[in-house]
């Protein structure tokens, strides 16, 4: 039997028809972004994309001020988070702070480390020492927590040393996010924030030279719609078009926020796009919303059998969900 850490659980997919509203998936529902669209629709997939990547990693680089050692590219995020996990300088314990993204514990397995799973911050802080390779997700997936002890988390796994890494996914969409450390790693997955969840490509920034890391990937790990992406995202115009969608979705969340808690639901919203509400028994419910055409995310995999984690969405889409609830939950359905 496949152990349940080794399924990849994700929102966005499933096996059934297309949903008419999917609350699922962060992704920006305002997307896609038109101009990292054109970009991705204007590359050419006659051609292979340069094996080294090394005008996008210098890209990358000018953009974060760093220099291109310090960039890897990768087919998606979840790529570069087992790509870590098989470097020899990070075998070791790994260390998370569940609930949170299953990727980081599904990759700890077939690289055979050992994984510590903190019960709170201060417990994180203190098992920190104890680990080569941890992960933060800022803002947290599902909670939508955003940590206040980045800087002391940092500070320790400099002395030790641990390579502390943090998972961005969300940080384009939040209010008010914290500053980020500069020794730590930083994750950028940025198809999110973009609406473009079908184009597979992240990248790694690091204080460290990772031309080994680079090394690891198969060949052309990204294709030529992952470069096209990458390399418009951080331009201005794309840069623009989310700083104007997220105050959009901002608004949306509260006012699906609004309306779940009118149910009678307890909600936590979280500073991005995105929230949880609690609904009892949360499978039932997930699965009878999807009998209706509306996809959800089931938190239980995430230890959280009553929660739902729902992503801002327009208004028509939140009206039908949250009408489908109130007919779920009062048995009128």
């Amino acid at each position: 039997m496949i152990d349940d850490v080794l399924k990849p659980i994700h929102g966005g997919t499933d096996s059934g028809p297309p949903p008419r509203f999917d609350f699922s998936t962060n992704a920006n529902a305002l997307g896609p972004d038109p101009h990292a669209l054109a970009a991705i629709q204007a590359a050419d997939p006659s051609r292979y994309p340069d094996p080294l990547y090394t005008e996008l990693h210098q890209a990358l680089a000018a953009h974060h001020g760093v220099s291109p050692e310090q960039i890897a590219v990768g087919g998606g995020t979840s790529e570069l988070i087992h790509r870590l996990t098989r470097w020899r300088y990070l075998r070791g314990p790994m260390l998370i702070l569940p609930p949170t993204f299953s990727e980081y514990a599904r990759a700890a397995q077939p690289s055979e480390l050992p994984l510590l799973q903190a019960s709170s911050p201060s417990e994180f802080l203190h098992l920190l020492p104890r680990a080569t390779l941890a992960f933060l997700c800022v803002p947290n997936n599902p909670t939508g927590e955003v940590y206040g002890f980045l800087g002391e988390a940092a500070a320790i796994a400099q002395r030790h040393p641990v390579t502390l890494v943090l998972d961005l996914a969300y940080y384009p969409l939040s209010q008010k996010p914290p500053p980020l450390p500069p020794t730590a790693w930083q994750l950028h997955s940025p198809n999110k924030a973009h609406g473009l969840t079908g184009v597979r490509a992240g990248y790694l920034v690091a204080p460290v030279d990772l031309t080994h890391l680079r090394h690891i990937a198969p060949s052309w790990v990204l294709g030529v719609h992952g470069e096209a992406m990458l390399r418009a995202v951080i331009q201005r115009p794309s840069l623009d078009w989310v700083a104007h969608t997220r105050e959009e979705l901002w608004g949306l969340r509260s006012a699906l926020a609004a309306g779940l808690r009118d149910l009678g639901l307890e909600v936590r919203e979280s500073v991005a796009n995105f929230l949880m509400v609690r609904v009892g028994q949360a499978t039932a419910v997930a699965q009878a919303l999807r009998a209706r055409g509306l996809r959800v995310r089931d938190c239980t995999s995430f230890g959280l059998p009553e929660w739902l984690r729902l992503s801002a969405q327009r208004p028509e889409a939140q009206a039908e969900l949250l009408l489908a609830l109130e007919e779920i939950l009062h048995g009128q359905g």
